[in-house]
């Protein structure tokens, strides 16, 4: 995949480029399950890195008239929260390599960065009403 160019789902079959407005996102996405959760927010539940279930959740900045430059993966079910991290992580590893940086984060998980041109992926779990798994591919201007 060229993440540089964009993110390609394998399950629906969709490539989606950076940068493209919300009206072109929910072309490529209309005969899909997709939802408009809110002004430049969409999400989707998917498959794509060779198996990786989630869903993925479409950021546009400014969230007003804006472009695509975030993705986030998520699911809807953390029953197991280090088996999610692991899977997230693994798919994440064996498409895109080892992470740039890594350092300790809440408890026994790792705070992971991959630094690709101008595109950033980070992982972590953060505190916030309880522990919450941040998975992110974000377009980085440069």
């Amino acid at each position: 995949m060229n993440i540089q160019e964009g993110y390609k789902i394998d399950e629906p079959d969709i490539f989606i480029p950076w940068d493209i407005d919300e009206q072109t996102l929910t072309q490529k996405l209309k005969a899909h399950d997709f939802k408009h959760v809110t002004t430049g927010y969409y999400t989707i539940s998917s498959k794509s890195l060779n198996g990786l279930n989630c869903m993925i959740g479409f950021h546009f900045e400014p969230r007003k008239n804006g472009l695509l430059n975030e993705l986030e993966f998520f699911r809807t079910n953390y029953n197991d929260q280090e088996k999610s991290f692991s899977d997230f992580q693994s798919h994440f590893e064996t498409e895109f390599g080892k992470p740039t940086s890594e350092s300790n984060g809440i408890g026994d998980f790792k705070n992971y960065t991959w630094n690709l041109e101008n595109v950033q992926i980070v992982h972590f779990v953060f505190d916030r009403f309880g522990l919450e798994e941040h998975m992110r591919i974000k377009r980085i201007k440069k």
